[in-house]
């Protein structure tokens, strides 16, 4: 099923597509578990609406179950935009990332960095090879186990990043919403700004990537043709034919724009400094967009 083989191949889609299993059971988990109501949608209602076209080998939904699935992409949007994106998760990844990223340059420059002996993780930071059995061993206590022990690590960038991580003090990120010509000036002078208060910018300033299309017609990019991807409804007319969404829904063609958002995540010591240059170089409709 995974790799596309098994017949019948609608059921490939279940596995993996814009409206799998895994996709609808994060969103209403998740929604439950961060408390945001966003997530939310008629999982029920899409199941019963749920058909196989045999002739074309394919999921599609029923007339019925159009604006549940439409629910859901919504809910999708949603989610990314509200809590995977959100600003005090990104940064506390930024802060794990660059942790992780010191234990790594300081061994393969030769010095010592703590880690369980004989265990997967130790392997993932020497870099050497896993088996599918001590890939399936990890989980996030592995790593949190190992940065609560780099708290008291020898060298200083790594002790302060785990320290940050551990307890909360984690990186301010400001939404950089201004032109092309005035960001490039900004991080500039918003790196420097960090690095004379003593902190390593490839550690201590990052830029913060993350977008999402939260569905993508997969026929509008070159050479990704793959039918089983998308989403198929029956249109709802006397004679109902079988189209994909976008070409009925108003709604999943707006969510077919997508959307991207650049960050940058640094030390609230120097927090000040930074909010202070970006409010000289920002328009003023995204002071608002500064904070965290």
């Amino acid at each position: 099923i995974i790799e596309g083989r098994f017949q019948p191949a609608a059921l490939a889609q279940l596995v993996s597509s814009q409206l799998d299993v895994d996709r609808m059971d994060y969103l209403l988990r998740d929604s439950l578990m961060t408390g945001a109501k966003y997530g939310i949608y008629d999982l029920e209602w899409i199941i019963n609406a749920l058909q196989i076209d045999e002739s074309g080998d394919r999921i599609y939904v029923a007339a019925r179950g159009l604006h549940a699935v439409e629910e859901y992409l919504q809910a999708r949007y949603y989610m990314f935009r509200q809590v995977y994106f959100h600003r005090t998760l990104r940064s506390a990844e930024a802060v794990l990332r660059s942790a992780l990223r010191r234990a790594l340059a300081l061994l393969e420059a030769g010095e010592e960095v703590w880690c369980a002996p004989g265990t997967a993780f130790e392997k993932v930071l020497r870099r050497q090879p896993l088996t599918l059995e001590e890939h399936l061993e990890m989980d996030d206590s592995d790593v949190i186990f190992h940065i609560k022990q780099w708290q008291r690590a020898e060298d200083a960038t790594l002790r302060d990043l785990s320290q940050r991580f551990i307890g909360r003090r984690l990186f301010k990120a400001i939404d950089l919403d201004m032109p092309e010509a005035e960001r490039t000036d900004f991080l500039s002078a918003a790196r420097e700004r960090v690095e004379s208060a003593g902190f390593a910018p490839e550690y201590y300033f990052i830029e913060d990537y993350a977008g999402d299309v939260p569905y993508y017609n997969y026929y509008t990019a070159a050479g990704a043709a793959e039918p089983k991807a998308r989403i198929y409804v029956e249109d709802g007319y006397a004679r109902p034919r079988i189209r994909e969404i976008s070409e009925v829904s108003d709604a999943v063609r707006g969510l077919q724009r997508g959307y991207e958002l650049h960050r940058i995540c640094f030390p609230p010591e120097v927090k000040d400094e930074v909010y202070a240059l970006y409010h000289s170089a920002a328009p003023p409709h995204a002071a608002a967009k500064s904070g965290d």
